[in-house]
């Protein structure tokens, strides 16, 4: 039985996924995201209406304070960071650190006038060890996301981008 997301708190949904566990990576069916949606942001002030993603993750039991709410454009923004990491290690994977430390940006991507950087994280102290986890991970679920890249490229082409 699907859980119902909540309509009666902060968040407002309009446009919901109420099965999300069944399809949640490698957590499908195991999931505590049991739903996603797209509506009114939580943080709406008055006379000001700004729409947001939200996770929504249930314990068993009562929904959980670790759901989570983004900016659309922040989902954006995770998703063109999961673009350049994948194709960062698919043309740096021979490098012996996986990376250039001289050089740890990836990436600066224009947006708004400036732009995005994307970077190695050269402050994690452990960085090292780190990223060959990243790059294994990222491997190892490939076909979970190659899916969702590939759905997400064909919807893009089929709404003019």
């Amino acid at each position: 039985m699907e859980t119902k997301i909540p309509t009666s708190l902060k968040h407002k949904p309009v446009i919901v996924s109420e099965n999300y566990e069944k399809v949640d990576g490698r957590y499908a069916y195991e999931s505590d995201a049991k739903g996603l949606s797209l509506g009114l942001a939580q943080w709406n002030d008055r006379g000001k209406v700004d729409i947001s993603a939200k996770v929504w993750r249930h314990t068993g039991e009562k929904w959980s304070r670790q759901s989570e709410e983004l900016p659309l454009h922040r989902v954006l923004d995770l998703a063109i960071m999961i673009c350049r990491a994948k194709q960062h290690f698919f043309e740096n994977y021979q490098m012996e650190k996986l990376y250039d430390p001289k050089k740890p940006v990836i990436d600066r991507i224009p947006l708004q006038g400036d732009a995005m950087t994307v970077a190695i994280s050269t402050d994690n102290e452990k960085i090292d060890e780190d990223i060959k986890l990243f790059r294994q991970q990222l491997s190892n679920d490939d076909e979970i996301i190659g899916e969702r890249l590939r759905r997400l490229s064909s919807i893009l082409k089929e709404i003019g981008y």
